[in-house]
């Protein structure tokens, strides 16, 4: 399962989210803190209590576009505190983390899912000694959606959005369209979808849901990050495709709330089959993300996401990111910056400041596991 983008990020709370067993959120922060203590040694940033130990340097990483913004916000933090110190992280995409990842060319990779068994096996290569393992580390909904005037609230299920794009409905007026917005005044034009042009695991994240969701509906590899459906148009990068979608009238396309939130997009209430459609936000996808289990084994947490939950309120197009890490085996300049960073952002703090972006903490129970994780790593 599965979180960069290039928009610009807010600082205002965009609500308050409920997660089973999560942490009281508030925003923190800031980018007047200073670190205490000698070079090298146990710094810890006296506002945030971001411990730099004994970070250095610069480190190299790359991958989902998903998490851009809460990476954004955790580089900010993390370098206020810690002087002299670099995260250069570059939001490829989760394919191409991945390949930088066992590739050698970075610390630790971005990606919106956990490693196959043959990543896996591929890791071990770079990971001399140990493997790839997935930590996750942020979660959030990934939202539909669309460019359409005059209406503004529109309702679909599993199914239509998998004909959508799927280019089996290709009209604003279709009947099935018009049957779940019964008061909406749809118009005749043709639906301009979008799509990721480069591989993702937000790309992987809605194969997944349509698979499970709509399964007559959706016959594509759900395991696939690259786009396998006929017809749309391609963007690149989340960023890409929610700016497609904001200046193209008609449109619909997917990407993670916080982009359609910077952007004021409006999007999708799905119809999960509970009571009421659900709106995509980080509350009603936390009630999803709390139900995750966890698959992985030894010091791997790959989760599994339950994409046909019909739980009220529960919206199921989710995502949760990894940083993917080597447990033995990574670099020894890099290895102190490394779990500075990792540590931070699995802490307490690092978390709270994920409902400023539009995401969703870990529930306590994964986040207490990744925090016991991160510091073994060698």
């Amino acid at each position: 399962m599965k979180l960069q983008r290039k928009n610009g990020l807010r600082a205002t709370a965009l609500g308050a989210l409920a997660i089973s067993g999560a942490l009281v959120l508030t925003a923190c922060g800031s980018d007047n803190n200073t670190a205490t203590g000698p070079d090298g040694g146990d710094k810890t940033n006296a506002a945030s209590n971001i411990k730099c130990d004994e970070a250095k340097g610069q480190i190299l990483a790359a991958g989902s576009s998903a998490q851009k913004n809460a990476m954004d916000l955790w580089v900010k933090n993390f370098q206020a505190a810690c002087s002299g110190v670099e995260v250069n992280y570059q939001p490829i995409g989760s394919g191409g983390g991945i390949t930088k990842f066992t590739q050698g060319q970075v610390a630790f990779a971005g990606s919106d899912s956990a490693l196959k068994p043959e990543e896996v096996e591929e890791s071990k290569k770079i990971c001399k000694g140990g493997q790839g393992i997935n930590l996750p580390m942020v979660g959030g909904p990934v939202a539909i959606g669309y460019n359409l005037e005059g209406v503004d609230n529109l309702v679909l299920d599993s199914a239509t959005i998998a004909k959508i794009f799927d280019s089996k409905i290709t009209k604003w007026n279709d009947p099935a369209i018009a049957k779940l917005n019964p008061d909406a005044k749809l118009p005749s034009s043709s639906i301009q979808a979008f799509h990721r042009s480069d591989e993702s695991g937000t790309t992987q994240n809605l194969h997944k849901y349509l698979s499970e969701a709509a399964p007559a509906d959706w016959k594509h590899d759900p395991k696939s990050k690259s786009w396998l459906a006929p017809g749309g148009q391609a963007a690149n990068g989340s960023s890409g495709v929610a700016a497609q979608v904001k200046q193209t009238q008609g449109s619909i396309g997917y990407f993670e709330l916080s982009y359609a939130s910077s952007q004021s997009i409006s999007t999708v209430k799905l119809d999960t089959g509970a009571a009421a459609p659900v709106d995509a936000t980080s509350e009603n996808a936390s009630k999803a993300i709390a139900a995750a289990k966890v698959t992985g084994t030894g010091k791997d947490l790959a989760l599994s996401l339950d994409y046909k939950t019909k739980a009220e309120g529960a919206y199921p197009i989710i995502l949760v990111t990894y940083e993917i890490a080597c447990d033995k085996g990574n670099k020894a300049e890099t290895l102190p910056t490394l779990k500075a960073f990792l540590n931070y952002t699995a802490s307490e703090e690092g978390q709270k400041v994920l409902t400023d972006a539009g995401y969703a903490p870990l529930p306590a129970e994964i986040a207490t596991k990744v925090r016991e994780i991160v510091p073994t790593l060698s």
